[in-house]
């Protein structure tokens, strides 16, 4: 395959990020063009022009880009916060500091300057991560012939290779054209035969000049908050104390390409709310993202192959945290110890699961380790513990994938854990004081441009526990075989891709019991107003509480953008389904409804909504609503302001439920409610400062309206010193 290969200019020439490029350097800078459509299009021509340009200055890699528009009013663009300009117009950069073809960095601006940074991983597939935050500047001008994007990323916020006589950096220039259909175009044209990524990329050789930085950088932060609370509801309130916490967070460039973060008492509560999630009728935890900084620098260099093994989230109180990652050649490797002060952990089982929770701390020790062996492939390991006075839970996991040529290439994942349980664990979960047992997975994948088959099996013990992951099944093995078929079309077609895929998969218990079996398939459609839609059927005969049932639900999920700046989507399900409280089968309709809207470049509204009912034969069993709304002021592209409201109202015919005691009868009424207003201003992700107030309440059958029961108010300030 031919890849085209540029000098990149070195100039100490001093530039100002504004939007303009009236520097002479930019005369003479490396210059690359967009040539290529490669979605819907593959490798045909740009419907529009875009040119990027390059040079390094030994502290920064400087970028410009030109994006031409014939109509320029129709540029969509709006002041936003980070990493969350996807919805417009925007231009980036993709590159890969290692040139192994393995792993990129991404930063994307959009035409009024706002920023987003992720890593990528292309060891199967394109998978991006948008947690990682670097420093860096950018700026963005609409002008009449489209908009001119500058960037200036500093060397030290990147890792690569300390090498002398220059490196070579495989490199993507991107833009995203959204009109009625949503064009991607680079300075590459992809070639969908290959599974590879980068591999497709154009090559950047220089950097003589560039030597490694120590990257020094303090972050002091303080926090203050008060939290008062109703001990009783209905009650008078009880005022808190006021908090005044101290924090520091340290990230210091050990080389070029090995980074140690470290913090001490870090406080957030700044986080905004996470998204509702409606928990009703669900047998297994819910599933939170992690969104604090300190975890989130350098999460990936913990990830396996085919488990959850590292869910840092479940560390929610730590005093203290040290965390070493780098990359050197093909080792990749990560170290992270913890304390914790809240030491609760899931407890799996095949028909649900629970959360532990102890009244000890903990200390935590997670180590991985990868290696990439020849173009593709790669093997790691894995080792994780977590010990209190009488807890402990550690495992060892060995994981890798192997490339047999293009299209086939298998994954695998083996890991044991042993654990020790305190009595309070024994006694709520009846478990056995030690528990060890396996988890292994396998999976073998062939795709091609157009198809892709694949088969799988996992197998997981009864007791196996995996303590700083999320791992909610365990007691089963899963046999899966599927498979996708995709056509494409022009980008002037009504549909631009539609395909079908589906599956057939059968799981045991790991005493040969079926749990269960299950079919399905699925039909997607892309076409015009950015349309997408994916709908399917599903049919599986379900174990549940000794009985057998059949499960057949419908399904379909549709988006599209009806008029500039505003997403609306829909999903609904409806069918057969267990009732898992009564243990019988029921009728569920289960719609989820959404609109984004930009109002104007300042104003954002989302609006999600969630409805979810399930009819038995005597009657509606229950009737959930929820509602999620988020508006968003950005008074510039630093200072914003935000509201969530977020309201659950479950109205449940007690009458229908099965209870042995009185005291299990659920409420007819469950109603709940949370606010949080939050001002910020962010300098970049580590210069901020932040002001909020949030409260919540609830209402059950002993109260006849909503009542409040806890209010907070806090303050954060931080400031990151680069020395």
């Amino acid at each position: 395959m031919h890849r085209n290969q540029y000098q990149l200019v070195h100039a100490k020439d001093e530039i100002t990020i504004d939007g303009n490029l009236n520097e002479p350097i930019w005369q003479s800078a490396t210059k690359m063009e967009l040539k290529y459509e490669n979605n819907p299009g593959e490798g045909t021509p740009a419907p529009v022009k875009t040119d990027i340009y390059f040079y390094e200055d030994g502290e920064s890699f400087n970028v410009a880009f030109v994006a031409y528009d014939p109509e320029p009013e129709k540029i969509r663009a709006s002041l936003r916060d980070r990493d969350a300009l996807w919805s417009d117009d925007n231009v980036g950069i993709i590159i890969d500091t290692f040139n192994d073809e393995r792993t990129a960095y991404e930063f994307f601006v959009n035409p009024l300057g706002a920023q987003a940074d992720m890593r990528m991983d292309d060891t199967d597939g394109w998978n991006e991560d948008d947690s990682w935050d670097a420093i860096w500047e950018s700026a963005g001008q609409i002008t009449d012939e489209g908009y001119v994007v500058e960037m200036k990323i500093p060397f030290n916020a990147l890792r690569f290779p300390d090498r002398e006589g220059g490196l070579v950096w495989n490199v993507a220039g991107w833009r995203n054209y959204p009109r009625d259909v949503r064009v991607q175009m680079a300075t590459h044209s992809s070639d969908r035969n290959l599974e590879c990524n980068i591999c497709q990329f154009e090559q950047l050789s220089g950097f003589e000049t560039v030597t490694p930085s120590n990257n020094f950088q303090l972050t002091p932060t303080l926090t203050i908050s008060r939290q008062d609370e109703k001990p009783e509801v209905p009650g008078d309130w009880e005022e808190g104390d006021t908090d005044i916490e101290p924090g520091l967070d340290i990230r210091w460039g050990i080389t070029q390409d090995m980074v140690l973060n470290a913090t001490i008492n870090p406080d957030f509560s700044q986080v905004e709310a996470d998204a509702s999630q409606l928990d009703v009728n669900n047998t297994f935890s819910l599933f939170f993202p992690e969104k604090r900084p300190f975890f989130l620098d350098g999460a990936s260099y913990f990830e396996t192959n085919n488990f959850n093994l590292v869910h840092t989230r479940n560390i929610a109180e730590p005093d203290v945290g040290l965390k070493v990652t780098g990359k050197t050649d093909q080792h990749t490797y990560g170290v992270m110890v913890a304390n914790d002060n809240n030491t609760s952990f899931l407890m799996p089982g095949n028909q649900g699961s629970g959360i532990a929770t102890l009244e000890e701390g903990s200390e935590v020790a997670i180590a991985r380790y990868k290696m990439d062996v020849g173009e593709r492939n790669n093997v790691g390991v894995l080792v994780t513990h977590r010990q209190g006075e009488e807890y402990r839970n550690s495992l060892v996991s060995v994981d890798g994938s192997y490339w047999f040529n293009q299209s086939n290439s298998l994954s695998y994942q083996i890991a044991q854990s042993d654990t020790k349980n305190p009595e309070s664990v024994i006694e709520d979960f009846d478990v056995a004081h030690k528990q060890d047992d396996h988890a292994y997975s396998v999976n073998y994948s062939h795709s091609t441009r157009d198809y892709n088959l694949r088969a799988g099996y996992t197998n997981v013990g009864k007791d196996f526990r995996a303590d700083l992951g999320f791992q909610s099944r365990v007691n089963y093995e899963k046999l899966v075989l599927g498979g996708r078929h995709t056509w494409y079309g022009e980008s002037d077609d009504t549909f631009t891709r539609w395909g079908v895929f589906g599956d057939w998969d059968q799981t045991h218990d790991q005493d040969g019991n079926k749990l269960e079996q299950e079919i399905e398939i699925h039909g997607n459609l892309q076409g015009q107003k950015q349309f997408f839609t994916n709908f399917g059927i599903v049919h599986r005969e379900r174990f549940y509480d000794d009985q057998y049932f059949d499960e057949t639900q419908f399904m379909m999920f549709a988006k599209f953008v009806p008029v500039s700046g505003v997403e609306v989507g829909s999903f609904i399900n409806f069918g057969k389904q267990i009732d898992f409280a009564n243990t019988q089968l029921g009728d569920k309709i289960y719609w989820e409804g959404f609109v984004d809207w930009d109002v104007n470049e300042r104003v954002s509204m989302e609006l999600n909504y969630n409805f979810n009912t399930l009819d038995v034969d005597d009657g509606t069993l229950y009737t959930a609503n929820q509602v999620d709304f988020r508006l968003g002021y950005q008074f510039d592209m630093r200072s914003i302001l935000k509201l969530v409201i977020q309201y659950t109202d479950i109205d449940r015919n007690a009458d229908l439920y099965s209870y042995d005691d009185i005291e299990d009868r659920p409420d007819e009424t469950s109603r709940y409610f949370s606010t949080q207003l939050i001002y910020s201003y962010k300098i970049n992700p580590q210069t901020l400062f932040f002001i909020g107030y949030s409260d919540g309440g609830f209402q059950d059958d002993s109260l006849d309206s909503m009542e409040r029961n806890q209010r907070t108010i806090f303050t954060k300030f931080s400031y990151a010193w680069q020395l």
